[in-house]
């Protein structure tokens, strides 16, 4: 029974954790490696990220310099950030490449804000799908008679608890979040 809920708030965490990592990848404006996380460059015939083929790293506050590991990888890497949707413009001086970030206008600023919450509240309605199997599974033991009706509704609360903390984190990345995209 206890391990119900114990494995309701580990997939509630790694929720967290993916919420974390794809808030991440939005562009404030700063440079982070992070934000060419997903960007995928066609290696030797196959998919791969930057981070795997290149070495990502802030030279300054608003740049990234890339350094390509093989050298005629520098214009497949910079077309990959070209048509990534990110609004980059990289430029190359032979097997270096710099990221630029550009600064946000206020335009852009609300639609990433957009984003953010869109982003926020999938991650909500994953927690909430995650208490909602947690319960299932606890109406299943008591259907099946391995638990009293008391035990099911304590643990359902308790499941209920766990679900609010983890809503209320979300709440607090998505306003920090908010916040660090209008500040700049």
């Amino acid at each position: 029974m206890h391990n119900i809920i114990r494995d309701a708030e580990t997939r509630m965490r790694k929720t967290i954790e993916s919420f974390k990592t794809e808030i991440a990848k939005l562009r404030t404006g700063r440079a982070t490696p992070s934000i060419l996380d997903h960007v995928r460059v066609d290696y030797y015939g196959s998919d791969m990220p930057i981070n795997q083929v290149a070495n990502v790293t802030v030279s300054d506050a608003r740049t990234l310099t890339i350094t390509a590991w093989e050298k005629k990888m520098v214009p497949v890497i910079e077309k990959a950030i070209l048509n990534s949707g990110l609004g980059l413009n990289p430029t190359s001086t032979g097997d270096l490449i710099r990221v630029p970030m550009p600064a946000l206008n206020e335009e852009r600023r609300k639609e990433l804000i957009k984003v953010v919450r869109a982003e926020g509240e999938a991650g909500r309605v994953s927690i909430r799908n995650v208490r909602r199997e947690a319960n299932a599974e606890l109406k299943e033991l008591l259907k099946a008679k391995d638990m009293t009706e008391d035990e099911e509704r304590r643990l359902s609360d308790e499941v209920q608890k766990i679900t609010d903390k983890f809503v209320a984190e979300v709440d607090q990345l998505l306003s920090a979040k908010e916040t660090d995209l209008m500040s700049i």
